[in-house]
């Protein structure tokens, strides 16, 4: 049976579609075009702002300052986009105002600028569903689709204003802001950082207060809560990446840095000598191996300066072994190495990244004796730890705060539970220059602490895209730094 004659209807049912596919893909894509460039400015008591909408990012209220080169960004957006609020002009004396008047003033603010972004998003969805509109009957006419299609056009204008109203507007709490900055150096986030107050735990104290340090921001001699305290850098997973070194020491700021290992690939005496400079990153550089280290490093680190730390003692230039326990900037401090440490004796091969049970066992033997008189432990694998973390915190802690910081995962993590904090600052070499097309950021932590006693008060998490330098950066304020009542 030949199929040519049924060529013809399946051609016409194609005609038939044609002219109503252009008219909804036509409202489709000109209203995404309105999303992406409608554009609005508005006057607030502390200058101008201009709210628009960037598409296709994953969906946040932004807040940023080109003149410092500073931002914010809250969750609580649905929608794949970020509502965005830019500062356009800044009145220095008002801003001074609001620093100096403090959540009082800032309420005033952030009252103007929820009123901005309502006004906004009602003129955008209207803007949105008319060029919406225009543009599938614009479609129809041009594909002479039949009149009656051209009620179709309304189908895209209705879902393009139903999304702005139900998915752009920012809803629910918002915690746990980002701070980011575009610079190149890590510096440039750690100084928004340092300049902005505490977060709360809901859309309006956290906007408030993020008003309040923005004002302070702008308005010069103005500080934030945290500012002054000393600080300690945590940073590990360099993995040979040099490049990455200079900003560490920048972010250190003649500071102490925590290097909880996996500094190299595999420990070799050459990349031993090519790293031996880090050593100096830090004032001083604390270290404890990973399992992508060697013990041929670590004496080289010892030699050059660093202060290794094992689990049987401080290893000096000499290949000797000090206290467990040793002092920097005034806090007792204490290491563990990897278990999968390379050995010079064995080739530098590779004994993989498992922790067993017996390692486990160890550890938590080894940091429950310990822990009455330390502050700080250094370990590379979290997992190692769990279990001695997880039986300390099921006694209800030590007596005193314990900051433990480890590395590995890659992956930047602040939990803090029974006064047990423990803090990974993420890979600082991205993965290492063999993984940096993997996406893989720069990251480093910053604690914020008080010596005496000793308490970790905030733990900052900055991350950088080694691709085009953009830097974002997050606070945790810790449970010793928090108020009663938060």
């Amino acid at each position: 049976m030949s199929i040519i004659p049924q060529a013809e209807p399946v051609a016409g049912r194609a005609r038939a579609l044609l002219p109503i596919l252009a008219v909804l893909a036509a409202g489709l894509v000109c209203g995404l075009a309105a999303l992406s460039f409608y554009a609005q400015e508005r006057d607030v008591s502390v200058g101008r702002i201009e709210l628009s909408v960037e598409p296709f990012h994953r969906g946040a209220l932004d807040v940023y300052v080109p003149v410092v080169d500073w931002g914010l960004r809250f969750p609580g957006v649905r929608m794949p986009a970020r509502l965005r609020i830019e500062v356009r002009a800044i009145d220095r004396e008002a801003a001074a105002a609001v620093a100096a008047g403090g959540r009082g003033q800032a309420h005033v603010v952030r009252d103007q600028a929820r009123d901005a972004i309502a006004g906004y998003l009602r003129r955008l969805a209207l803007v949105v569903a008319l060029v919406a509109l225009v543009g599938g009957v614009a479609a129809g006419l041009l594909v002479r689709a039949p009149r009656r299609l051209l009620a179709l056009a309304l189908v895209p204008a209705v879902a393009w204003a139903a999304a702005v109203a139900l998915l752009l507007a920012p809803r629910g709490d918002l915690d746990d802001p980002e701070y980011y900055a575009h610079g190149p150096d890590i510096p440039v986030a750690l100084r928004a950082i340092q300049d902005a107050t505490r977060s709360r735990r809901s859309l309006g104290d956290a906007v408030e207060s993020q008003l309040v340090g923005l004002a302070r921001l702008v308005a010069p001699g103005r500080r934030a809560d945290l500012g002054g305290l000393p600080r300690l850098v945590v940073a590990s997973d360099l993995h040979n990446n040099v490049l990455a070194i200079e900003s560490l020491r920048r972010a250190a700021r003649g500071g102490p840095v925590l290097f909880p290992g996996d500094l190299t690939d595999k420990g070799t005496p050459l990349e031993a000598s090519v790293l031996r400079d880090v050593a100096h990153a830090g004032r001083p550089f604390v270290f404890s191996t990973g399992n992508h280290d060697s013990d041929t490093l670590a004496r080289s680190l010892a030699r050059s300066g660093a202060i290794v730390l094992t689990q049987h003692g401080r290893l000096m230039g000499n290949g000797r072994l000090g206290p467990v326990v040793v002092r920097v900037a005034g806090l007792r401090i204490a290491g563990w190495s990897s278990p999968n440490e390379r050995r010079a004796a064995d080739g530098f091969t590779d004994r993989g990244a498992d922790v067993t049970l017996a390692d486990q066992a160890a550890f938590e033997h080894w940091l429950l004796d310990l822990a009455p008189r330390v502050d700080v432990v250094m370990v590379h694998e979290p997992k190692l730890a769990a279990p001695a973390i997880a039986t300390l915190r099921a006694r209800g802690g030590v007596g005193h705060p314990l900051l433990v910081v480890s590395g590995h995962t890659h992956r930047q993590s602040v939990t803090t539970q029974a006064g047990i904090v423990e803090v990974n600052g993420g890979t600082l070499g991205a993965g290492g220059t063999g993984n940096l097309a993997e996406g893989q950021n720069i990251g480093l932590a910053q604690v914020t602490i008080r010596r005496r006693p000793f308490a970790p008060l905030a733990a900052d998490l900055v991350q950088i895209d080694p691709g085009d330098g953009s830097a974002t950066a997050r606070r945790v304020l810790l449970e010793h730094a928090r108020q009663p009542g938060e």
